[in-house]
């Protein structure tokens, strides 16, 4: 368990950086669309690249075969996983500091158990009370995000992340599902390159292609700056390549429902990251004291409930 749990706040550290780049690039002008899918271009350049180097052509081969024998399935999962969770969460950095949309991000560990029971999966009810206190403490900041700005902002800021919070846990739990292959509806996919933390992000990445073409048919966004470009590639790299890989590692390590519970709940570390994150590189302030109360109360609920599901 003390494996997962140092896997996965590495992981939460390199997630920070998606929080604290798309602020700067909202702040900067860029649109959220092209924030949102540049990233998911360049991670598929670093992946096969990654994966080249490290396995060789066999193992883009392997990620090839495997996509074209269940692209629907990977197209699925790619699309919420991916899509529809970062889609959201660049949406709302339109509205909200980075910090904001970090800690609201934490109600992914709230969505986690209802994901995981929708599944069929049984879920401990340990600590499920320490969910109560996370969800004020989220509840806290966003109050105090109301009283800086408007109940618009909250809105189109907390909302988003909200349904993104659901979406990232169901992407992951149909990769979890179609390797354990328990679930009838859900196609078995045993393969060793699933071993691989590169191979199964690419195949999510891969999945997720449609849904970027689509949103940017859409939007008809404005073509993005240099430096938005610089900024996704970097983000790709931080928190789409090495933080994916890191995250869905602890996760494929997990063989059990608390487990997953457990390896979800460090990405609160990302609350702490974020606020560092925007304080030292975009000149951001600490929040009030309503603001901290709501951190303190988020952080505090998530560790003891990690320790109670650990136990």
């Amino acid at each position: 368990m003390t494996r997962l749990i140092a896997i996965g706040t590495l992981a939460a550290l390199f997630f920070s950086s998606t929080f604290v780049l798309n602020r700067a690039m909202s702040l900067q002008g860029g649109h959220w669309a092209w924030t949102a899918s540049l990233r998911f271009g360049f991670m598929l350049i670093f992946l096969i690249a990654l994966l080249l180097i490290t396995q060789g052509k066999k193992a883009l081969a392997d990620v090839k075969d495997i996509f074209l024998k269940h692209w629907l399935f990977w197209i699925l999962a790619g699309s919420i996983g991916f899509g529809i969770f970062y889609s959201l969460i660049t949406f709302s950095s339109q509205y909200a500091a980075g910090w904001v949309v970090a800690t609201t991000w934490q109600t992914t560990i709230l969505a986690t158990p209802i994901v995981l029971i929708f599944f069929g999966r049984k879920v401990p009810t340990k600590g499920l009370l320490l969910t109560g206190v996370i969800f004020i403490g989220i509840i806290l900041v966003n109050i105090e995000h109301a009283a800086l700005t408007s109940l618009r902002d909250v809105l189109f800021s907390a909302l988003p992340v909200l349904i993104a919070a659901f979406a990232y846990p169901i992407g992951n739990q149909l990769v979890w599902e179609a390797r354990v292959g328990q679930n009838l509806r859900i196609p078995k996919i045993d393969h060793p390159i699933l071993e691989n933390g590169f191979a199964r992000v690419l195949l999510l990445t891969l999945g997720s292609l449609p849904f970027w073409t689509a949103l940017l048919l859409f939007s008809s966004p404005p073509a993005p700056s240099s430096g938005q470009l610089l900024s996704t590639a970097l983000v790709a790299l931080l928190s789409g390549v090495i933080a994916t890989t890191l995250f869905l590692y602890a996760r494929h390590l997990c063989l059990q429902p608390y487990e997953i519970a457990a390896v979800d709940a460090t990405q609160s570390m990302e609350v702490v990251f974020s606020l560092l994150g925007e304080i030292i590189f975009l000149g951001g302030k600490l929040p009030g004291i309503i603001g901290l109360t709501g951190v303190a109360l988020t952080i505090i609920g998530l560790v003891a409930y990690m320790r109670i599901q650990a136990n």
